[in-house]
């Protein structure tokens, strides 16, 4: 006889899958397949995107791929729709997708990275929410998870259009989280410190290594599956007393000192 009554099982749901072509997205996606979800994964890399669904559905898990630019609002709204009638419904949100276009104020092409920062960062996740809500609203485990960053936390000299959009995603957790409480839609963002992803493989092993000796309690970078994990724990119907939560999943950064 079980001694709990809630469960740490997400077994059946629907799991729409952002930016699941690579890194934190790609890892996510096959997670949460492995713990029986059906996966939708949404990504702009049609290549990257297809491995990682021919990878679940080796495993003879289930998942199907949309090719999407998430700033074409339009485009999203129609995948979401299509992603619903597929399997029948959205249980579980998770906004992923990112990118990193750094520019420092006075850059000629500022403009621009602050415009594609925002639109992939920051209004594509309401306008997944907006579009996925109809069918949220039906599930009995509706959960949103929004990927910010430690950026969201804090700030990095040259990167202030992704450090304005990690932050503008924390504020918009917490507001939906406040909004759609008496729903049960619960609301939630996870925000990785420094991971092993595309957007750090730039970076020379050396310099990362002297990073994180010097400012990670855990004196290494993480691997993405570490951060999906975070993200699952989120999306478990027993979490449902959770929401508007903005956690850190950075080995320490953000509460080391020297």
């Amino acid at each position: 006889m079980a001694l709990s009554k809630l469960s740490r099982s997400i077994d059946g749901l629907v799991a729409v899958v952002t930016g699941a072509g690579s890194g934190m997205g790609a890892a996510t996606a096959k997670l949460f397949a492995d713990q029986g979800a059906r996966v939708a994964a949404i990504d702009i890399n049609a290549e990257g995107l297809q491995q990682v669904v021919d990878d679940i559905q080796a495993a003879d898990k289930a998942a199907q791929p949309w090719v999407l630019d998430l700033a074409d609002a339009q485009a999203t709204e129609a995948v979401i729709e299509e992603v619903a009638a597929h399997f029948g419904g959205i249980d579980l949100l998770i906004n992923n997708a990112g990118i990193s276009v750094p520019a420092p104020i006075d850059h000629e092409d500022y403009g621009h990275a602050w415009e594609r920062s925002i639109a992939v960062l920051l209004t594509a996740h309401t306008v997944t929410i907006r579009a996925a809500l109809p069918w949220l609203r039906q599930s009995e485990n509706p959960r949103i998870v929004n990927i910010a960053s430690t950026e969201g936390l804090g700030a990095t000299k040259f990167g202030s259009p992704y450090t304005a959009a990690k932050h503008g995603v924390i504020g918009l957790t917490r507001s939906l989280a406040v909004e759609l409480g008496d729903e049960g839609v619960t609301v939630n963002c996870i925000c990785p410190g420094p991971i092993n992803t595309g957007m750090t493989a730039a970076i020379p092993d050396d310099k990362k290594h002297i990073y994180a000796r010097r400012r990670i309690a855990l004196k290494r970078y993480a691997d993405p599956e570490e951060v999906a994990h975070g993200t699952l724990n989120f999306c478990l119907p027993s979490a449902s007393f959770m929401t508007g939560v903005a956690l850190p999943v950075d080995g320490g950064l953000t509460i080391k000192n020297a």
